[in-house]
């Protein structure tokens, strides 16, 4: 088998940790955008999901930084937040090591990559699984781009690592799913914390929704930093969703929401050769 979903969505804290601070009907709107991704996952019949979400500093640090990881476990362990803070009760999550193994030796045919049987699931990958697998019984295989600190992936190794996905799961005999995880826009950590810049959200959700690999490839992290914030690095995740599943994208929420100091993004991708 190959890829039988794709899709894209935002993974900040607040929006299980401050759900009850936000404008009620734009909570209502994402949860309802949640589920329907949720419901679209699981009619695809995945036998797992691969999530490719950001370092945020919590299973490496600038000691020992790789562009690429991906986890090597048959159980992972989230969040790694405090739970009450977060929302979200700490959990255990299936993986297959085995599955993980075989996505690895296939993808570092092209891409140099770190993996790890270890791996503490924070925000970026909890987040989206509190609502799109709320039972937490579908495989999960982790996967974590550094989008934190410089010198961070390039973008155009982000899609490299799209495509290297791409071709290992078409290897599989298994069903894959894979979801990437991010911004768009935030300041997060910062006396700007609440800020989105929808403008430039947008532009480049049209981008991601043509999959103009030109597009996406042509940001550079001086402009991305000035007009999406240190946040905003994490569209290499989206990137590397694109360059797997080639084809269009479909953006079923979108709304800036300060609270949660993101604008919220749900959106999927068609599955082309």
């Amino acid at each position: 088998m190959s890829l039988v979903f794709a899709g894209i969505c935002s993974h900040a804290p607040g929006i299980t940790g401050r759900a009850h601070m936000a404008e009620p009907t734009a909570v209502k709107s994402l949860h309802a955008a949640y589920r329907s991704m949720s419901e679209q996952l699981k009619a695809s019949r995945p036998d797992a999901l691969v999530v490719i979400a950001a370092e945020h500093f919590a299973n490496f640090f600038m000691s020992n930084m790789p562009s690429f990881a991906i986890g090597m476990a048959d159980r992972y362990e989230g969040p790694i937040e405090d739970p009450q803070w977060l929302g979200i009760a700490r959990t255990s999550v299936p993986g297959n090591a085995d599955l993980s193994r075989r996505l690895i030796q296939e993808i570092m045919q092209s891409v140099d990559i770190a993996y790890a049987e270890e791996w503490k699931f924070d925000h970026g990958i909890m987040v989206p699984l509190h609502f799109l697998t709320p039972d937490y019984d579908l495989t999960i295989v982790p996967m974590n781009i550094n989008c934190q600190g410089p010198p961070l992936t390039p973008l155009h190794r982000a899609w490299a690592f799209g495509e290297a996905l791409r071709r290992a799961a078409d290897t599989c005999s298994e069903r894959i799913a894979i979801l990437g995880t991010g911004g768009i826009s935030h300041w997060p950590a910062t006396p700007d914390s609440g800020k989105i810049n929808e403008t430039w959200d947008r532009e480049f959700l049209r981008s991601w929704s043509a999959n103009n690999k030109a597009a996406l490839l042509a940001y550079n992290d001086t402009d991305t930093y000035r007009e999406a914030g240190q946040g905003g690095f994490e569209i290499r995740t989206f990137i590397s969703v694109s360059a797997a599943a080639k084809g269009l994208g479909s953006v079923h929420f979108y709304q800036p929401i300060p609270i949660f100091a993101v604008g919220c993004t749900i959106a999927t991708m068609t599955i082309t050769e």
